[in-house]
Formats: C-alpha cells, structure tokens, sequence
C-alpha cells in the first residue's frame, strides 16, 4: 500500500476505515499490479483498460466504477445495499457480499472479460 493510500484510509476513526481496508486488500489480492493513486479524492485502482475506486462518504464507503451494468445486476441481487449509476454506496453495518464484490470488481478492471451476471462462479 503507498503511504498516499495509508494516509487517506487512515483519515476515517470510524467503523468506515475498516470497510474501505477491507475492499483495497480484495481489490489488491485480485489485482496486485493495480496502479494505485489518488485522483478526484478517492482511491484510483487502475489495470488497462479498467479501473475501479474507492471513497469515504458519511455513512461509509463508495466502491466507484464504470461497471454500469454489473451494478445494475448487483442491486437486482441485493437492493438492500444502494446503488447509484456507477457506484456502490456500503454502509458500516452492511454484510458485504464478498464474491459478488469481487465479481464486480472484475468485470470493472477487466472491461468484457466476464459477463454483466452474478454467477456462483467466474
């Protein structure tokens, strides 16, 4: 992790540090040769062509993404969490749907690798 990144997720003393730590390692036990920076204040992951990010909102944590319509697929399976277009707002007290994460991630930093549906397997 670069320090840039320390710094940020460190900057939240609430229950949201441990959420957004807990997506930046999934995201870098995926992708470790990720690019990783700061760019519009949140956490850049990026793999040609794709990318994925990560914020800090009031409530918790926002996974940002171009995955349109695998998030659409995410909120069919699980309209509890919110959506937005392109992004997944989690709150703290979210269980985190940990392989359907990881499938949108995927689909997000590897752009027509995979299909836009949750599956039990990828």
């Amino acid at each position: 992790m670069t320090a840039e990144f320390r710094d940020y997720i460190d900057a939240a003393t609430d229950d949201r540090k441990k959420v957004i730590l807990y997506l930046h390692e999934t995201i870098l036990r995926l992708y470790p040769e990720a690019e990783q920076k700061i760019s519009y204040h949140i956490l850049m992951h990026k793999l040609k062509p794709g990318w994925v990010g990560l914020g800090y909102w009031k409530g918790g944590v926002t996974l940002y993404s171009e995955a349109i319509p695998m998030i659409a697929e995410f909120k069919r399976k699980h309209p509890a969490i919110k959506t937005g277009k392109g992004c997944i707002n989690f709150k703290t007290a979210d269980a985190l749907p940990l392989q359907d994460i990881e499938q949108v991630i995927r689909y997000a930093m590897e752009p027509g690798k995979y299909p836009a549906v949750l599956t039990a397997e990828v």
